[in-house]
């Protein structure tokens, strides 16, 4: 591979791995909280993208408006999953509210197939996309745009999380729910806005990846999904800067690997989950938490 075909992806990696950020802060988020992982959230993505795409074909509005559409209904189903399908599960022994969010995939899935069909359907962003050129190396206005949107949602995430009263009540939530009820912290509240700010960020991922593969379809939340995931868990589950920083890695590494292994692509993102867990179980951002009893 020569130089400037490393360059160029390094760029799609860094594109892509933005996006697997964005789903991965909606697993990290909910596990930090809950210790639930949240397998619907692939899922809010796919309607994220849905959402968006109609606002763009059907009502004909600019893409920004279509990215915010995109993020507040992936927000509010965020909002009716965590009511219906884990609020009534949250003193049920842990493999009651797994079933239910392996229910709730199936159940959106289906609905999204029976809705919109089986076909994938073009995402036509409106955008004036041109080519820059930074010598010999070809960078699209679309991945500088997917970036720094990303960016600026994952930077305004860590600045809520770490600069706000809010932040502060989801941190010390995350820490001991039981200690932050004491101190008059409305635990329902705080999960239900854990819920939809993860689930808003997942469907700004959907939109996002429409636009880039020009294409959504009901079923287009399965691998990224599965990626976000790896990614999460790559960074240290439940931790937030450690799943941006999983997001990114693995977007480069996949990116880079299929050069060499395109037929692969998929399973080097598992391939690096598997070596990682191998050498630092807790994930890369992770710490080693001793259980209480």
């Amino acid at each position: 591979m020569d130089l400037e075909m490393f360059f160029e992806q390094l760029i799609n990696g860094l594109t892509l791995g933005s996006t697997y950020s964005l789903i991965a802060l909606g697993y990290t988020m909910v596990y930090g909280i809950l210790e639930l992982i949240n397998f619907a959230h692939s899922e809010i993505y796919m309607v994220g993208a849905f959402v968006g795409l109609a606002m763009v074909t059907v009502y004909k509005l600019p893409f920004a408006v279509a990215l915010v559409a995109g993020m507040l209904g992936s927000c509010l189903l965020g909002i009716i999953i965590e009511k219906a399908a884990y609020k009534p599960l949250r003193k049920a022994n842990r493999i009651a509210p797994l079933i239910s969010a392996i229910g709730v995939s199936i159940f959106l899935q289906n609905a999204a197939l029976m809705i919109a069909g089986p076909q994938a359907r073009s995402f036509p962003s409106g955008l004036n996309i041109r080519t820059l050129s930074v010598g010999s190396v070809h960078i699209s206005t679309l991945q500088l745009l997917i970036l720094v949107i990303s960016i600026v949602l994952m930077v305004g995430l860590q600045f809520l999380i770490q600069n706000t009263k809010l932040g502060q009540a989801m941190r010390a939530t995350a820490q001991d729910k039981e200690v932050a009820q004491l101190m008059g912290i409305k635990i329902d509240s705080i999960i239900t806005f854990t819920f939809a700010i993860g689930s808003a960020l997942g469907g700004a991922a959907g939109v996002l990846v429409g636009v880039y593969f020009d294409s959504v379809d009901p079923t287009m939340g399965f691998f990224p999904g599965l990626k976000g995931f790896v990614a999460a868990v790559l960074g240290g589950i439940g931790n937030i800067p450690g799943a941006m920083l999983g997001g990114l890695i693995l977007g480069l590494v996949e990116m880079i690997g299929a050069v060499y292994m395109s037929r692969y692509k998929d399973a080097i993102a598992f391939a690096v989950l598997i070596i990682i867990l191998l050498v630092k179980p807790t994930g890369l951002l992770g710490r080693n938490v001793q259980e209480k009893v």
